[in-house]
C-alpha cells in the first residue's frame, strides 16, 4: 500500500499532514487506518455507512450537472477533530467496521447505474480516509461514464492529493474558517495544507471546484475573517468558484452554541460578493434570492433555484440565455 513508510518499529501513515506514527495494532486519528502486520490496512474498505440518492445540489454543487442526481456514500472515521462536526456520529464512530454494510466498488457502479446516477459522491466522513476504496470506486466510476465526486476538508499530503483529485470530476472542498487559530482550536489541524490542496486542485487539475464555509457565530463570522477569506480565494483561485455559506446547527461538542441566523449568513453572502465573487450561495438557510446563479455579465438568473429546486434554467450549451456569455461549470 503506498503512503507509507517504515520508522523503527512503527509504520507511519502519509496519507494526511497528521502522518501518524503507528505501533503494530495501533490506529491512526482517524481510527480507520491501522498498523497491521508492518503495513497500514484500511480497516473499513468495502464497508459503507449507507448509498442514498441525493440532488446534486446537496453536496453542495451547484454549477456541475445542475439537478441530476447523485449516489453518495462514506464510511467511518475522519482525520479531522471537529468540535463541531454535524456528521460526528459516523466520524467519531469507533465501531467495527464489520457491523456496517459491505459494498464492493464494483456494486457501488451497478447500484448507480440502476437508479440512473450521473456521478458518485464520497462524502458523509472525509474520502481522504478512506483513500483506496474511494479511488478504486472512482476508476470504476470513470469506465462506466459515471461522474465522480469528492466532500473533503482537503487535509491530505501534496503526493497522495495529485493520485486522488486526478480521479474526481468534481469537489467540494469545506474550508471551515480563515485563521489558524479557529483550525487548532476548533479542527485540531491546520488550515495552510487545506489552502495549499484548495490551490493545487482549482489551478493543477481539472477537477471542478466549489467551496463551503459553515459559520458559526462567535466563531468564524467576523466581517474581517469572511473579507480575508474572500479576498484569498479572488487572489488565489479567481472570481469565478463558486463559494457556499453555510449555517451551523448545535452539535457533538458544539451543544452550548445556537444556531446560525439567516441574517448572518446574508452578511457573509453580501461582503463576498462585494469582494468580487461571481458566484456566492448561503445553504441550509436559504432563499430563491441567495440560492441562484446569475450570470457573471449580464448579471441575469442563469439558474434559478431555492435550495435543492430548480425553477428556471436560463442556459444554452452552457452559454447565457440573455448574452451568451460562458457560464462556469459542467453542464
Amino acid at each position: 500500500m503506498k503512503y507509507q513508510r517504515k520508522n523503527g518499529d512503527k509504520i507511519q501513515c502519509l496519507i494526511c499532514p497528521r502522518n501518524c506514527n503507528l505501533k503494530e495494532g495501533q490506529e491512526g486519528f482517524c481510527h480507520v487506518r491501522r498498523n497491521e502486520n508492518g503495513e497500514i490496512k484500511l480497516v473499513s474498505y468495502g464497508y459503507n455507512t449507507g448509498l442514498a440518492i441525493d440532488p446534486i445540489e446537496k453536496k453542495p454543487l451547484y454549477q456541475f450537472f445542475p439537478s441530476s442526481s447523485v449516489l453518495s456514500f462514506g464510511t467511518l472515521g475522519c482525520n479531522m477533530g471537529c468540535q463541531f462536526c454535524q456528521n460526528w456520529k459516523t466520524t467519531k464512530n469507533k465501531s467495527d467496521c464489520h457491523l456496517l454494510n459491505r459494498t464492493s466498488p464494483a456494486e457501488i457502479v451497478e447500484i448507480a447505474r440502476k437508479y440512473n446516477c450521473k456521478s458518485v459522491a464520497f462524502t458523509y466522513n472525509d474520502p481522504i480516509v478512506f483513500f483506496e476504496y474511494a479511488l478504486d470506486t472512482a476508476k470504476l466510476c470513470r469506465e462506466a461514464g459515471i461522474k465522480t465526486i469528492a466532500v473533503t476538508s482537503g487535509f491530505i499530503n501534496p503526493e497522495p492529493a495529485a493520485e486522488f483529485f486526478k480521479h474526481m470530476d468534481a469537489a467540494n472542498i469545506d474550508l471551515k474558517g480563515f485563521s489558524e487559530s479557529f483550525y487548532r482550536k476548533n479542527c485540531l489541524a491546520r488550515l495552510e495544507p487545506v489552502l495549499e490542496t484548495i490551490k493545487y486542485v482549482k489551478n493543477e487539475t481539472d477537477c471542478w471546484l466549489e467551496l463551503t464555509t459553515m459559520l458559526i457565530e462567535g466563531e468564524n463570522d467576523s466581517d474581517s475573517e469572511i473579507k480575508a477569506e474572500c479576498e484569498w480565494i479572488l487572489k488565489n483561485l479567481g472570481d469565478c468558484v463558486p463559494l457556499h455559506f453555510s449555517a451551523f446547527f448545535p452539535n457533538y461538542k458544539f451543544m452550548n452554541k445556537k444556531s446560525t441566523d439567516f441574517a448572518t449568513l446574508l452578511k457573509a453572502y453580501k461582503i463576498a460578493q462585494e469582494t468580487g465573487l461571481k458566484y456566492v450561495y448561503t445553504g441550509n438557510l436559504t432563499n430563491q434570492a441567495v440560492s441562484s446563479t446569475y450570470c457573471k455579465n449580464c448579471g441575469k438568473p442563469v439558474i434559478v433555484r431555492n435550495g435543492y429546486q430548480l425553477f428556471e434554467y436560463n442556459l444554452h450549451d452552457g452559454g447565457c440565455a440573455f448574452c451568451n456569455i460562458e457560464c462556469d461549470g459542467r453542464f
